[in-house]
């Protein structure tokens, strides 16, 4: 059976949907292929069940911490099941709504394993047999899966990845988190939050490399106090797996080697492309390590053909999955979207604390030829922040001295999650710092402390 379509979309997770949507807005006839669940590894399995878990962790350390705010908290405890069981609920009522979605959008939802036998033809094996897919145009956005430690295959029992560690078997005792990107530090903190005794490794010579030092720096002493062991420049080998745990060595860069014996290893050191058996390889389609070669507008080499999301390059992160989606349908229907700038797209970690930024660090602002200003604003100068009890951490703006330029923002600390889109607002409008310093920003709030950085930037901080 052979079916026309504008638009095939393989691949269901928030580039893949959301291009779908688009395209069906436009006018499209789309079919959107799915192997396993609408939504893909990020509401499913990812970005949303995660920060259900880290809500749940919040929570409870807020319990525990009562005495703080005045109240009166009697033996807390909490329930592993009921907690990871909220989890999935949320995750299953966010992949219900993407079903309505396309059922209102009238985009045709395919279940099966998606393979391309053309740049414009993919074949599906359903539960009712193999279905041929014609269209115009065909977006891959097939995503990414965990990477294994060398010689160590995740079992889901005392080897997790991010997927085995948001329906954890057991509460861990003493976990090992290997990696400290943002997958790493948001299960150390809530394994470290629910009781767990935490050691996170990092290869580099700081956790959270991508982000500005000071941020990096600020997190690691922040989590430190809280309990966790974090171990920066080594390395962890020798992971063997057993009963009743899992021994590992830590070897740091002097060369010294320890080894210690964890309930649970978390192994978070980056992703692997899905691109094997799609039929890249009989379309000659350039990858770079695995992921497909795009351009501006999401192109592969082959007409016809786009790629979006973890299946192509950095950053992966599913915002900059979606836009892409967008990108490239509105360059299939005939429309001059703008090229997506990478500069542009926020980052943000949900540990506790929280780390959010976008642009670039003071140091590759520097190192990109720009004579800067710097502001930096704390939390404990906030009049919200010190009302939550949520007074470390601060916010740091990169300008150019020159022009005004906003080049960078970066925080660490309560709710900065949701505060960063601000300063992206303002970069997408090529916002100076003289725009920022006009603009009113409400009393009591967190926010004034974006307005504050700017301000210091320029030897006006006001209330610091």
């Amino acid at each position: 059976m052979t079916t026309s379509h504008d638009l095939v979309i393989l691949g269901s997770g928030p580039g893949g949907y959301v291009a779908a949507i688009r395209a069906a807005q436009l006018g499209l006839k789309v079919a959107i292929v799915e192997r396993e669940r609408l939504g893909g590894i990020c509401l499913n399995w990812g970005c949303i069940p995660t920060k259900a878990l880290l809500r749940t962790s919040e929570i409870y350390h807020y319990i525990t911490h009562a005495d703080a705010y005045g109240l009166s908290v009697e033996k807390p405890s909490f329930d592993l099941k009921k907690v990871t069981d909220r989890s999935r609920k949320v995750a299953a009522q966010l992949n219900s709504g993407v079903k309505s979605l396309m059922k209102k959008n009238r985009i045709e939802e395919v279940e099966g394993q998606g393979r391309l036998t053309g740049a414009t033809s993919v074949s599906v094996t359903t539960a009712n047999g193999e279905r041929v897919l014609s269209a115009k145009n065909v977006i891959v956005a097939t995503g990414a899966r965990a990477r294994d430690l060398p010689g160590v295959a995740a079992d889901g029992n005392r080897v997790w990845t991010y997927r085995h560690a948001m329906v954890p078997p057991a509460m861990p005792t003493k976990l090992l988190v290997i990696g400290s990107g943002a997958i790493g530090i948001e299960f150390a903190s809530f394994y470290s939050d629910m009781g767990a005794k935490v050691t996170v490794v990092e290869m580099l010579d700081r956790i959270l490399p991508v982000e500005d030092e000071e941020v990096s720096a600020f997190a690691q002493k922040a989590l430190t106090k809280q309990g966790l062991t974090i171990v920066t420049a080594a390395k962890v080998s020798d992971v063997t797996p057993g009963p009743d745990g899992v021994t590992a060595t830590i070897t740091t860069a002097d060369g010294k080697a320890t080894t210690d014996q964890y309930s649970h290893v978390i192994v978070a050191i980056g992703i692997v492309p899905n691109t094997e058996n799609i039929g890249l390889e009989g379309l000659s389609v350039v990858t770079n390590r695995g992921h497909i070669v795009t351009d501006s507008m999401c192109r592969t080499n082959v007409p016809g053909l786009y790629a979006i999301g973890d299946v192509t390059g950095p950053p992966w992160l599913a915002h900059k999955a979606s836009h892409e989606g967008i990108i490239a349908v509105e360059h299939i229907a005939g429309g001059h979207p703008h090229a997506m700038d990478v500069s542009r797209i926020p980052g943000c970690t949900y540990a506790r604390p929280q780390v959010a930024s976008i642009g670039l660090t003071e140091a590759k602002a520097k190192a990109a030829g720009h004579n800067v200003r710097v502001g930096k604003f704390p939390f404990i100068g906030n009049g919200k922040a010190i009302a939550l009890g949520e007074a470390e951490g601060f916010v740091k703006t990169v300008f150019d001295a020159t022009t005004g330029q906003l080049l960078g923002a970066h925080m660490v600390g309560a709710e900065v999650t949701e505060l960063i889109q601000g300063y992206a607002i303002a970069m997408g409008l090529e916002t100076t710092e003289a725009e920022l310093m006009h603009t009113i920003f409400p009393h009591p709030t967190l926010s004034e402390m974006m307005h504050e950085s700017v301000l210091d930037a320029y030897g006006r901080a006001l209330h610091f």
